[in-house]
């Protein structure tokens, strides 16, 4: 088995889930897009993981690659059904490459803050064995702000309707980050565009408070890092059962 994992910088990997495709004996190729890697066949993948970024959806002029990542996206989850799994950027590139909309919230979502399950999200087996309420990893100013075709939403927060969503029966974004280590703080506060975020959203010299808050409750992140993961190839394999 193979997956297949899009990154939009380096600093983004799919961190912590490495550790859990390594157990698995599934190996996986990262194409860096922002670096100009090429998109490989499809065909030779069993799955597709799509990474966070500091740029966005529409900015196809300044990220001309974004226009064929958009379509690859298109063929794995319509075309191949391959199970996709995206996160904050990849779960805003789910929306967008399958006629959904995306677009600047109102205001940032910078922090560790709370995501809730709606009544969708609790009953589908992503989310199986979970809390209603989870305390997740936010940091974007982008929200899918309508659902693609043949998607469900399955989670919120007060300032973001749609944290998590599932488009057919294989294909999930989540808007929150569930990839960490206990370095993902500090190595995404030397991104530009993430320290400025970060500043304006909880003010100036807020990195090390963050990451103290995120260090504590890592081993919290983790277990659910493991259950998410352990849920979506029960899920991507055909191994539970997807409400319709």
């Amino acid at each position: 088995m193979r997956f297949l994992v899009f990154q939009h910088i380096a600093c983004e990997h799919p961190g912590i889930l490495r550790d859990f495709l390594a157990r698995d004996g599934i190996a996986w190729d990262a194409v860096e897009l922002d670096e100009g890697d090429a998109i490989p066949a499809l065909d030779r993948y069993d799955a597709l993981w799509v990474m966070g970024g500091p740029m966005d959806v529409w900015e196809e002029d300044r990220h001309p690659w974004l226009i064929a990542e958009k379509q690859a996206i298109r063929e794995a989850v319509l075309e191949r059904r391959l199970p996709y799994l995206g996160l904050c950027l990849g779960h805003q590139l789910l929306a967008s490459a399958l006629g959904g909309a995306v677009g600047k919230m109102a205001a940032p979502e910078v922090g560790i803050l709370d995501v809730d399950l709606n009544a969708a999200g609790s009953a589908d087996p992503l989310f199986a064995g979970l809390p209603q309420r989870l305390a997740a990893l936010q940091w974007h100013g982008a929200e899918v702000q309508r659902l693609p075709d043949n998607a469900r939403a399955l989670a919120h927060s007060p300032l973001c309707p749609i944290q998590a969503m599932r488009v057919g029966r294989h294909a999930y974004g989540l808007q929150y980050h569930i990839e960490l280590l206990d370095r993902t703080v500090s190595d995404w506060s030397r991104v530009p565009a993430y320290a400025r975020a970060l500043d304006e959203a909880l003010g100036a010299g807020s990195m090390q408070r963050l990451e103290h808050q995120a260090l504590q409750l890592m081993p919290d992140f983790n277990r659910t890092a493991r259950r998410l993961y352990d849920n979506f190839m029960q899920v991507a394999f055909e191994r539970a059962v997807v409400p319709a």
